[in-house]
């Protein structure tokens, strides 16, 4: 497979699976302001999966999303953690350390395609700034 659509797969697999767990933690969220920061969120998650997705379209090509397994087993880790615990601050410091798990791997993935089209590495980027920005929102909360 082409390492530019590799690199797509991998960038539209990862705003896939934010645009899931955010969309399930604001059916959860009770506090206003922190609910809007998760919609916040979502809209740039929204964003920049439609951006990849269109992307692999324009090659030719079918995006790879999450498998239905991992995207179970995440809906019921979410549920489980936040079964007698719904409060912003242990939300944020779940999503904290998603974001972070997320900045490393696209660090990772930015150095692994570095040879990829300067578009496709932007979007990466964009990702990578966007998971930073999200960390530092989700400390307010904590």
């Amino acid at each position: 497979m082409d390492t530019n659509i590799e690199f797509l797969n991998y960038i539209y697999q990862n705003a896939e699976m934010g645009k899931n767990i955010i969309s399930q933690l604001i059916k959860i969220a009770e506090d206003v302001p922190f609910k809007q920061q998760l919609e916040s969120q979502f809209r740039e998650y929204n964003e920049i999966f439609d951006i990849a997705s269109n992307k692999i379209q324009e090659a030719n090509k079918t995006s790879k999303g999450i498998a239905d397994f991992a995207k179970f087993t995440t809906y019921l880790m979410i549920n489980f953690k936040t079964m007698t615990k719904k409060t912003p601050s242990h939300i944020a410091e779940m999503l904290i350390q998603g974001s972070t798990m997320g900045i490393v791997d696209v660090t990772k993935k930015l150095k692994e395609y570095k040879e990829a089209d300067k578009d496709i590495s932007a979007l990466a980027n964009r990702l990578l700034v966007f998971e930073q920005q999200n960390v530092e929102e989700m400390k307010k909360f904590l």
